[in-house]
């Protein structure tokens, strides 16, 4: 069923949304939960309060895109659920591998999610990726936005590993002089 489709089974508050949207995005929505989150209970616990934040969020939002709207609320969802859980002990996985690369750019700064805070950085961050041809970028947002390993990465793009580890490592590195051009301190 197409995205329209489905945007207007939840308008009309019809539970027939949540059937469509659970055949076509489930698995794009778990695989979100699952590159963030360890358990597979959190996982599915995640996917569910998906729906039901699209539930609750359609109407009055209207997203011109479904699956960037429910993959926003996965990932912010799967985030906030991973904090919960590592809030007294350091978390293994992709996500906590992401934050460290990423750490890299704010000289070492313990704040986690302190790179994607306030309205300029979030501007030269939009105009950074935007920057990118169409294979960084989609090397960039597996990584640090879909929380995605290296091997998964490569296997989707069909590239080695140290090609996407390669290129993650020049893209920091061009990221983190962007910053320091546009006065952005972390």
């Amino acid at each position: 069923m197409e995205d329209d489709r489905i945007v207007e089974l939840y308008w009309a508050r019809d539970e027939a949304a949540l059937k469509e949207t659970s055949l076509k995005y489930g698995s794009f929505i778990h695989a979100i939960a699952q590159n963030v989150l360890s358990s597979a209970q959190d996982c599915e616990e995640c996917v569910n309060d998906t729906y039901l934040n699209a539930w609750n969020s359609i109407p009055p939002a209207r997203p011109s895109s479904l699956k960037a709207f429910l993959a926003k609320i996965a990932r912010n969802l799967a985030l906030d659920r991973w904090r919960a859980s590592n809030a007294k002990k350091r978390g293994e996985g992709n996500i906590a591998l992401a934050f460290e690369e990423m750490q890299d750019l704010s000289g070492g700064s313990s704040q986690e999610d302190g790179i994607i805070e306030g309205m300029l950085l979030k501007e030269v961050l939009e105009k950074f990726v935007d920057g990118l041809d169409a294979k960084e970028r989609r090397i960039f947002l597996k990584r640090y936005w879909y929380f995605m390993s290296i091997r998964e990465i490569a296997a989707d793009l069909a590239e080695g590993e140290s090609k996407v580890k390669m290129t993650l490592l020049r893209l920091r590195r061009r990221l983190k002089e962007k910053l320091e051009e546009e006065g952005v301190s972390l």
